[in-house]
């Protein structure tokens, strides 16, 4: 073999090879931010969530190890055949070093398999499927903001409390969904409820009448809304015009977050009970967060984009800690860290890569009780993080001993 050759195949494996410690790979960290950015979680995650990672950055000081950090983002139109083909380019030809957000769980969970198979982070704060940290969990994945669980446990779990023992679902007809209906059903289940019935209806659907129609002839006292974003917020629109709460049954917005608040109004979503693992006008310190947040995109954060801000800051303190970017090392002090920042105290995440911290039950303002901008929401109750989310050695995750 001539000398040449020699050389060009040692430069390669030594390419290849991870970062040792002390050392960023390639002389940057490149984080990539995909979601939706144009669909039905435009709003629910969307360039909001970009804006909320470049924060993370720029409080990071925009540089770790010495490294600058940069920050790119695109739209995967809930499609995980798109999804994948740009975090196989951002991870083959662009050198990203992790792949975060991933709202729709369908792309999250496609995403998660391509990262296991390269050996890359993926940290998910806008999809929910506990699948992600269940049977498809990976040792560089994480589930950061909030899971289906979490939602079943709060919003489900309140409703069931307070006498809504009969439901009927309508379900967006994909993976999020599925996980959403089927926690909820087995918590009203398992408090001597009934589930009356479900139908299932294709992602960013505009005529919900016949759902809606099936549901009130149901006569369940709880209609369980099993989706998020824009189809909640359609949903809860039409169920108005239909008289469904008027005519005495419940709606429960198993996914339903500040965002769609703000685009619905008052008028449309008062009394809606709700589950976030963030509110902007929590304490002091998620106010000063807000308020900032607010300036560069004249809205308040909810969960996902404020769940966005803490996975990037986590993942850089992490680098920072390890030394290096490497993967296994940056995945061994994500798993060991406490997660304490204006998104959650005292956060930990499991062997099966789910983040556990408290989420917060809220019931949506009347109009009239609403005392300034952005002020929607009643405080109901805590939900303790170890009651919100599924103990490891229960999620299914091939990872975790027994």
């Amino acid at each position: 073999m001539k000398a040449s050759c020699l050389v060009s195949a040692a430069l390669l494996a030594a390419s290849a090879m991870p970062a040792a410690a002390g050392e960023i790979s390639d002389g940057k960290v490149k984080i990539g931010i995909l979601n939706d950015q144009s669909g039905v979680y435009a709003d629910f995650g969307g360039k909001w969530s970009v804006e909320a990672a470049k924060m993370a950055v720029e409080d990071f000081g925009g540089k770790v190890q010495g490294a600058p950090i940069e920050i790119v983002s695109a739209d995967h139109q809930n499609k995980p055949d798109i999804a994948s083909n740009i975090a196989r380019q951002w991870y083959d030809t662009e050198q990203v070093d992790a792949i975060m957000e991933l709202t729709t769980s369908s792309v999250a969970l496609a995403v998660q398999g391509l990262s296991k198979e390269k050996k890359k982070i993926d940290i998910v704060t806008g999809a929910a499927a506990t699948d992600l940290t269940g049977k498809q969990c990976s040792p560089y994945g994480f589930h950061w903001a909030y899971d289906t669980h979490s939602q079943a446990v709060g919003t489900g779990g309140q409703l069931v409390k307070q006498g809504g023992d009969s439901w009927y679902f309508i379900t967006v007809d994909y993976a999020f969904g599925y996980s959403l209906k089927d926690q909820t059903a087995k918590l009203v289940e398992a408090s001597g409820g009934k589930v009356l019935g479900e139908v299932r209806y294709p992602l960013g659907s505009t005529d919900y009448s016949s759902f809606l129609l099936q549901a009130q002839s149901s006569g369940a006292k709880i209609v369980g809304l099993a989706n998020a974003g824009l189809d909640t917020s359609n949903s809860i629109k039409q169920a108005a015009e239909f008289g469904i709460v008027a005519g005495g049954q419940r709606l429960a917005a198993l996914l339903f977050t500040l965002a769609e608040v703000h685009g619905l109004g008052l008028q449309a979503a008062q009394g809606v009970v709700l589950t976030e693992g963030f509110y902007w006008d929590r304490d002091d310190k998620s106010r000063e967060f807000a308020q900032r947040f607010f300036k560069l995109t004249n809205r308040m954060p909810n969960m996902i984009q404020a769940g966005t801000y803490s996975a990037v800051t986590q993942y850089l303190k992490a680098i920072d800690k390890a030394g290096t970017d490497g993967t296994e090392a940056v995945a061994k002090e994500l798993h060991e860290m406490p997660v304490n920042d204006v998104f959650t105290a005292n956060g930990k995440v499991q062997a099966d890569g789910s983040m556990v911290h408290d989420m917060y039950l809220y019931q949506v303002k009347k109009p009239e009780e609403s005392k300034k901008d952005w002020d929607y929401y009643t405080y109901l109750a805590t939900i303790p993080g170890d009651k919100a989310f599924m103990k490891a050695e229960d999620s299914g995750c091939p990872l975790v001993a027994k």
